[in-house]
């Protein structure tokens, strides 16, 4: 079962945005390795700035100055 991960930051995806991209990437995947849409499983992880740390400083901190 072949995956597909996107990795974001902030949640700012609508539902909408989300589902047109799991459509979209499932099927151009899908067209150019042959393997059938259905064995594709595409996982959305989305992180909070809180949980993101850069040069020993959280990002919400470094985003909020």
């Amino acid at each position: 079962m072949p995956v597909i991960n996107i990795d974001g930051i902030g949640g700012n995806l609508s539902r909408d945005q989300k589902r047109e991209l799991v459509k979209e990437l499932t099927k151009k995947t899908s067209e150019i390795t042959g393997i059938s849409e259905s064995a594709f499983t595409v996982l959305i992880k989305e992180m909070d700035y809180d949980n993101i740390g850069g040069g020993g400083k959280l990002l919400s901190d470094i985003k909020n100055k």
